[in-house]
């Protein structure tokens, strides 16, 4: 039986009244979903946009397009509806109602979200909607680049991340081609750089312009480069025939990197939590540029780099955005103590191991205003401000009050949260030795006290130390200690010097060292063997605490407890993943007999 809602469109005319329209068209806005069977919905679309393509002959005029397209919008939020709107000829029209409808913003907008909705819900679409015939790629670029508004720049973003989620090979032709003067990525550049000032006022829909473009730029990142012959980043990528994020790189992408990294330095952390969209994309964006030398101009230059121009025909120029104020400053130097989803491997379970840069050609880089330590000392900022505000204190890393904060906070895990920023902060740290430097100090100071237990500091140290040991936390566990091991220049001696080879042992033992490794001798770095008051380091502890001394002093009855414990948090991690069969060290002792006896 025909839906009401829809036999009373199909009862209008060209004679009806303005009001009995927007009546009729009210009603399928505001209608429940059960109201109207799939079959229904469909039609109802399609006799809407049939009368809007012949606008003024048939039901509708021109000043009802904005409600009427509002109508499909809403019949769209449901996959029989999508489907109607995600087909070529349809997608053909919405884009065309940029141009019938140009002096009718509302209207022009809503068409364009009808097409988001519908690529959102309806995979398929988004291939049609980048082919030959609907070409919603193009259009969308250049409608990008003529918007100023955060809301217009938004929808566009929104459709584009949309249109490339699932790694459209037409990312190639969209990166080769020139639109109007510029190429899409100096068109990205621009419109990130002029989103920076919106967002820092909170204007409308401005974070979420920003964080739609910087997901469609994370595609470009993730994608392009396996469709090119991009350079590996090691000599050991070569030979693998997967591409993962910054393993690989392309030249054609350098031009993104300065206003990235712009947004980057500029933007302010959010609250309650401080990290939150758009900062978090651009971090992860940031992760899928490699530091290597054609770019370490941009990420390390202490003066604007002049750009030198060279034109190819099958290459676009590096873009030269806009300035927009002087640069932001860096923070204090010194510490402060108080999508759609795809089935690829994990950009950042790979990025915690593939962090060293190689070769790479590039067009001259956009000019950037930054030091060699600017960028990291905002990341370590951001990452003693994040761990600050869920491990107050002393908090132990596995509390539950610490995911139930997160939970609340954000849509992220702690995990998902937090190992971006510290995989950056590793990036920059193997590197470039200013780095390295730079959070060795930030994070175990010359002058820091250590006349008690390092790990029970509440400081960004004592909380590292404490999530080196988590069971909830593995992800971030395994990123922290990557990132303290590339800040001792990948040297267990030097690392157990600074933070004590009792804190250190649990990632060492997984990286194959078994035993505490003899002390360094000489080199670049200044090993501490005393405090800053004089006293010596326990090498053992990290602090001028010497280790209690347990074993003479133990029963029989108390040795077997302890190891019923050790059994009970190995087992426990075991279970949860965290701690391979063959790492137990428990098991791998029973295994060759040494607790036979026991």
């Amino acid at each position: 039986m025909p839906s009401a809602v829809l036999e009373r469109y199909k009862a209008l005319t060209n004679t009806s009244t303005r009001n009995e329209v927007s009546a009729v068209l009210n009603s399928i806005i505001l209608a429940s979903p059960s109201t109207l069977d799939p079959t229904a919905r469909r039609e109802l679309i399609t006799q809407i946009l049939d009368d809007l393509k012949a606008v003024g002959k048939r039901r509708l005029l021109a000043k009802d397009a904005a409600q009427a397209l509002l109508a499909v919008k809403t019949l769209g939020r449901e996959p029989s509806g999508s489907e109607v709107i995600a087909s070529t000829d349809n997608l053909k029209t919405l884009l065309s109602f940029q141009s019938t409808f140009k002096d009718i913003p509302d209207a022009a907008t809503e068409a364009l979200r009808c097409i988001a909705n519908s690529l959102l819900l309806i995979e398929s679409g988004r291939s049609l909607f980048l082919e030959k015939g609907v070409d919603g790629g193009d259009s969308c670029v250049l409608m990008l680049e003529k918007a100023q508004a955060p809301d217009q720049i938004f929808i566009l973003a929104r459709i584009l991340f949309l249109a490339t989620a699932s790694g459209s090979t037409y990312l190639v032709t969209m990166m080769e081609k020139k639109y109007n003067s510029s190429y899409l990525v100096d068109i990205i550049g621009s419109k990130l750089e002029c989103l920076i000032n919106p967002v820092q006022s909170g204007a409308t829909l401005a974070r979420e312009a920003m964080t739609d473009l910087l997901k469609f730029t994370f595609n470009i990142l993730l994608y392009y480069p396996n469709m090119t012959e991009a350079e590996p980043q090691n000599a050991d990528q070569s030979s693998n025939g997967s591409k993962v994020l910054g393993d690989f790189w392309d030249p054609k992408l350098t031009g993104l990197l300065s206003p990235i990294l712009r947004v980057f330095l500029r933007l302010q952390p959010s609250s309650p939590c401080p990290m939150a969209a758009p900062l978090t994309h651009t971090i992860h964006a940031l992760i899928g540029f490699p530091i290597a030398p054609a770019l370490k101009t941009i990420w390390f230059s202490t003066q604007p780099v002049s750009p030198s121009r060279t034109s190819s025909s099958n290459s676009p120029k590096a873009p030269s955005p806009k300035r927009l104020g002087s640069q932001s400053s860096s923070r204090s130097q010194s510490p402060s103590r108080s999508s759609p989803t795809t089935s690829k491997p994990s950009t950042l379970d790979r990025a915690l191991s593939v962090l060293t840069a190689g070769r790479s050609r590039s067009r001259s880089p956009s000019p950037v205003v930054t030091s060699s330590t600017q960028v990291v000392n905002k990341a370590l900022d951001l990452l003693d401000a994040t761990l600050t505000r869920y491990f107050p204190g002393k908090t132990e890393a596995d509390d539950a009050s610490v995911r139930e904060k997160v939970k609340k906070e954000s849509t992220d895990t702690l995990d998902d949260l937090l190992s971006p920023i510290v995989v950056l902060i590793t990036k920059l740290c193997v590197a470039d030795e200013t780095c390295r430097t730079r959070v060795r100090q930030f994070i175990v100071p010359d002058d820091l006290d250590r006349s008690s237990p390092l790990e029970e500091r509440s400081d960004i140290l004592g909380r590292c130390l404490r999530l080196m040991g988590s069971v909830y936390h593995a992800r971030l566990k395994d990123a922290i200690g990557e990132m303290i091991f590339a800040a001792c220049d990948n040297n267990a001696s030097i690392l157990s010097a600074f933070f004590g080879y009792g804190n250190v042992a649990g990632f060492l033992f997984n990286k194959g060292i078994m035993t505490a490794p003899p002390p360094s001798e000489g080199g670049p770095i200044d090993i501490p063997t005393t405090s800053a008051t004089g006293e010596a380091i326990n090498p053992i502890t990290g602090s001028t605490v010497q280790p209690k001394s347990t074993g003479p002093d133990m029963t029989d009855e108390e040795k077997e407890r302890e190891m019923d414990k050790l059994l009970v948090l190995f087992d426990r991690m075991e279970k949860i993943g965290a701690l391979p069969k063959d790492q137990n060290p428990i098991r791998k002792a029973i295994h060759e007999g040494k607790f036979a006896n026991s």
